[in-house]
């Protein structure tokens, strides 16, 4: 009876008990998840929303286990997941994050959250996949994540994280992804990341991270994806990576690797589908037994320093889709480089093969046409494939992009290239091809860009290509096509880019160029057309640049003051008459305009561009007044704002305008034959005539040999920034506003100093161009101890000259940059360069000759734009002017730059300035002056160039431009750039003067590669 009282009571006591702990258990659960709640509304409290109300459901009405995003569990009513992924949301996480306890899944990607990582994360002890990426997240990452140590996945892609990666990661037992690419991480690979053995996937890409990958990775056995590339880690191909043999996925590319590939390469790493090694300095040959991972998919070695021949053994690799083998040195230039196309033809999944700009000569086989049906991009450009193009290539039905540009093919374009219905790109520049363009290509109704610029097509425009209404960019300038530009072309509404320069087509522009509605440039310049440029160009209101120059224009320009977008506005050397519209004053994205070498009249406004002569020119239109003091044009009468206003009824003013201008020109006349008696009597005091007593005077102020010596202060050495054949160059500040200056001091015991003075002043008088180093003023005085003193006073450039930029470790003068020219900036500065000199040699009322261009001679200016200076020993071309008696002697130019013909006594000319920019051009960009001891004998800095051509362009450039470069753009990119740079250097430094490429075809030139690589206006990247 007792025993059953017991057991009775100790029955019932268990029932109570197990209700107070239930009844406990459920008030508990009540009140964490009122903490979850209060957790979720923090976290509400600190998020925007961009578009719409996403967490609109996040209030008090409604449970929050049924708020968007939010997953409780099913027994204790917590929140075990958060996923807010993609609702496009802003703001930060609040640190409350931390008190959702029982949270397992935390998904915040794809939003635009900010801020820091909040340390409080690591207090989710559950946590077992957390996504972050693809928001702003700044700072470190917080090592407190690496409490988490149930984590699998980890993924913080695409934010704004610095510094380091946490040691404490390898404690990380568990995780299986680590996926931290696209931030600003820096430092090294943490050699505690060789603990997480369940590792199969870990990506750090494009990031900042160096030195070696570090041997612990051969740990992670388990490692099926392995994406490391855009870092700067170095050091030989790691080989750890070697042992990683379930790998199916490596990306090392565009790293600072070096070195060879082991030979049985494909024999260690047998699974792998994805292999890029692209944009290091991998060397030697490449692998043949790579040949034997059958599963490849993928394989790009693109933008190394692979040689020798292309493997024909790649015919067994018959499941690859991408072959990227572009920007090597593969090949030897000879017959027999494209042998292994016979082996790709059995690839038969190849959708894209890309061997441009490597080595490989002999001429494209027949056999082409059998690669892959599947193919849709196929490269070949900038090698030196000759002979003509195999007509069947027209099989390859469905390629999207053909690139076989800069090579030597000859010949035809084979009218089966129409069969090409789905092509997008075609590329044939830069050959040496024949022929009309064939009517066919109308056929290509998908194209996108045309590029058929720099061969030899003649005949006419063919008006098939109207059909091709997709095309955005047509480049097939540089021919020598005829006939006018069909009005079929004009229906292209697509059209952005419409290149037909240096052509020979002629007739009137056509009118329905008004249909152009998305044209963004327009390049018509060096044809033979005539008549008004049509008034619907001002319908083009996406238009950014227009050259138009060298044709046979007339009458006014079009009303185009609806072009606010223009920046390059270029029609020189043409008939136009008329007034200049003052509405182009207005247009405040103008950064060019050359009106020179036409007949307009009236008043130049002085408003807008026309305040900056740097930038416009009005040269060589003999009617023009006004205008800003600098022009030295004539005034305009009286109560006339505009000569070109003026009702020409007007008779008897006409009269009285011939009459004043007849006077004035015999005033001048007479001024001019008393200056040359003058000179005669007493060549002593020429100089100041000179300058102070004929109408030759360019400057509105003279100044002081003491007004120089206090800017100067003294001519202390402390301000002396150059030296040169002449003189002593010293920065100053002049003036009551103190206005900065450089003044040059000629040195007048040298022999042709006092020439040289005179010469600059007379050069510098009537040219005015935007690359132009400003002559301020000048003096010709007495110093204090009674010498004859002569100075030029020049606008200052803050950044010296380009000498000191491109040999800084040889500098000897103090410079503030200490940072190498980028491969975007030099280009800048070879196309201001080239463009001042295609002005004074073809715009300018009178041509000059430079004669001593080089890079100490071209300055620069806060924004790197460059200024050419020095014209003491320039030359008035083909004419016995004052200029070239005062300079008859001694022009040589720079041992270097100077044109073999003139040291065999042959007169300046353009062709001499053509050679020396030449020079410019290839040192500029080699980083090696012309007289590098490391030329001998029959050895030029052009011949260097020339055979570095023909091995590895990367190889002769600037190690400073690649240094530059590094994560900006792909070696590739920057090989293809440097390749045409250098073909414009070597084409304008040819022995033969004949032979040389002009000014004009240059900055056409380098303007087209700057577009084709950066962007069509000047780039500072």
């Amino acid at each position: 009876m007792i025993m059953k009282l017991f057991l009775f009571l100790a029955f019932y006591t268990l029932i109570l008990l197990e209700n107070l702990v239930v009844g406990f258990s459920d008030e508990a659960s009540k009140f964490d998840g009122n903490a979850d709640r209060k957790a979720l509304l923090a976290l509400k409290s600190q998020i925007y929303e961009t578009e719409r109300l996403a967490l609109a459901s996040w209030n008090e009405s409604i449970p929050f286990c049924k708020w968007k995003g939010v997953t409780c569990g099913r027994k204790h009513k917590r929140v075990t997941r958060l996923n807010l992924r993609g609702l496009k949301l802003g703001g930060i996480i609040s640190p409350s994050i931390g008190n959702l306890s029982f949270l397992r899944s935390l998904n915040l990607g794809e939003n635009s959250f900010g801020g820091t990582i909040p340390k409080e994360v690591g207090m989710l002890f559950r946590l077992q996949r957390l996504n972050m990426s693809y928001n702003n997240f700044q700072g470190v990452i917080p090592t407190s994540l690496c409490n988490c140590s149930r984590l699998v996945t980890l993924s913080l892609m695409s934010n704004r994280l610095v510094h380091g990666l946490p040691l404490e990661l390898g404690s990380l037992s568990n995780l299986e992804m680590l996926i931290l690419s696209k931030n600003n991480i820096s430092g090294k690979l943490p050699t505690s990341l060789g603990n997480l053995t369940s590792l199969s996937q870990l990506a750090i890409a494009y990031n900042h991270m160096d030195g070696e990958v570090p041997n612990t990775i051969g740990r992670l056995t388990k490692l099926i994806h392995f994406q490391i590339s855009v870092n700067n880690f170095s050091g030989v191909f790691p080989p750890v990576v070697y042992n990683l043999s379930s790998l199916r996925s490596l990306s090392v590319a565009r790293n600072l690797f070096s070195g060879n590939l082991r030979p049985g390469f494909g024999n260690m790493l047998t699974k792998i589908e994805e292999l890029c090694l692209g944009g290091n300095f991998f060397s030697g040959d490449l692998p043949k037994t790579i040949s034997n991972i059958s599963t490849l998919t993928r394989l790009s070695v693109s933008q190394n320093h692979f040689t020798g021949n292309i493997p024909i053994t790649f015919g067994a690799l018959h499941n690859i889709q991408y072959l990227g083998l572009d920007n090597n040195s593969f090949g030897n230039n000879l017959v027999g480089d494209l042998d292994f196309l016979s082996a790709l033809v059995n690839c038969t999944h190849l959708q894209m093969l890309d061997v441009g700009y490597n080595r490989l000569g002999g001429e494209l086989p027949i056999y082409v046409a059998n690669l892959s049906k599947a193919l849709t991009r196929l490269y070949f450009g900038g090698n030196l494939i000759a002979g003509s193009i195999p007509h069947d290539i027209g099989n390859l039905k469905n390629l999207e992009s053909l690139g076989l540009e800069t090579n030597l093919l000859t010949g035809r374009i084979p009218t089966s290239l129409g069969k090409f219905s789905g092509l997008i790109q075609l590329f044939l520049n830069s050959n040496r091809m024949t022929g009309e363009i064939p009517a066919d290509l109308g056929n290509i109704t998908s194209l996108e860009a045309l590029y058929l610029f720099n061969n030899s097509f003649e005949g006419s425009i063919p008006p098939n290509l109207g059909n091709c209404r997709f095309l955005s960019d047509l480049r097939i300038g540089n021919n020598r096509l005829n006939g006018s530009i069909p009005q079929e072309i004009m229906q292209i509404e697509s059209l952005v880019n419409l290149h037909v320069l240096e052509n020979l087509l002629t007739g009137p522009f056509p009118k329905d160029v008004g249909r152009l509605k998305n044209l963004v440039v327009l390049s018509a310049a060096n044809n033979m057309f005539s008549g008004h440029i049509p008034e619907t160009l001002g319908k083009c209101l996406a238009l950014e640049e227009i050259y138009l120059e060298g044709n046979a224009f007339d009458g006014a320009i079009p009303d185009i003051r609806n072009l606010k977008a223009l920046t390059y506005f270029i029609l020189s050397d043409n008939s136009l008459s008329g007034g200049i519209p003052e509405y182009l004053a207005n247009f405040s994205s103008l950064e060019s305009l050359d009106l020179s070498g036409n007949d307009f009249e009236g008043m130049v406004p002085t408003k807008g561009i026309f305040q900056t002569p740097e930038k416009f020119s009005v040269s060589g239109n003999g009617k023009l007044c006004g205008g800003i003091p600098e022009l030295k044009l004539r005034s305009c009468p009286q109560n006339v704002t505009s000569w070109a206003r003026r009702h020409s009824s007007n008779k008897k003013k006409i009269f009285i305008g011939v009459g004043i201008g007849v006077a004035s020109l015999l005033l001048l006349l007479l001024a001019l034959s008393f200056l040359v008696k003058r000179k005669k009597r007493n060549g002593a005091e020429n100089t100041n005539n000179f300058l102070s007593n004929t109408s030759l005077d360019p400057f509105h102020e003279r100044v002081s040999f003491e007004e120089l010596r206090a800017a100067t202060h003294d001519f202390s050495s402390s301000n002396l920034i150059g030296s040169g054949n002449f003189g002593s160059v010293f920065r100053g500040l002049l003036g009551p506003e103190s206005k900065a200056v450089a003044v040059k001091v000629l040195n007048l015991q040298t022999r042709g100093a006092a020439k040289s003075f005179m010469t600059e002043c007379e050069a510098l008088k009537g040219i005015r161009h935007r690359n132009l180093v400003k002559l301020v003023t000048c003096c010709s005085s007495i110093d204090f101890k009674g010498n004859e003193f002569k100075a030029l006073v020049y606008e200052f450039m803050p950044n010296g000259n380009l000498d000191t930029w491109l040999h800084r470790e040889e500098a000897k003068v103090s410079v503030s940059h200490s940072r190498p020219l980028k491969l975007s900036e030099r280009l800048n500065i070879a196309i201001d360069v080239a463009s001042v000199l295609d002005y004074i040699h073809s715009n300018c009322h009178d041509p000059v000759a430079h004669c001593d261009i080089k890079p100490s001679n071209v300055l620069l200016d806060d924004d790197l734009t460059a200024h050419v200076s020095d014209f003491g020993l320039a030359r008035i071309i083909d004419q016995e002017s004052f200029i070239n008696q005062v300079s008859s002697t001694g022009v040589r130019g720079t041992i270097g730059y100077a044109a073999p013909e003139y040291g065999m006594g042959g007169k300046p000319s353009r062709e001499g300035d053509f050679y020396s920019f030449g020079v410019l051009l290839l040192e500029m960009f080699t980083g090696k002056r012309p007289t590098d001891e490391v030329f001998v004998e029959e050895s030029t800095l052009r011949s260097y160039t020339e055979s570095g051509l023909q091995e590895h362009v990367l190889d002769i450039a600037d190690i400073s431009i690649l240094q530059g470069e590094v994560g900006n753009k792909n070696m590739s990119t920057i090989a293809e750039c440097l390749k045409l740079v250098f073909h414009v250097g070597i084409r304008c430094c040819e022995e033969s003067p004949t032979n040389r490429m002009t000014m004009a075809q240059a900055l056409a030139e380098l303007v087209s590669i700057r577009k084709r690589f950066f962007s069509s206006q000047r780039t500072r990247l």
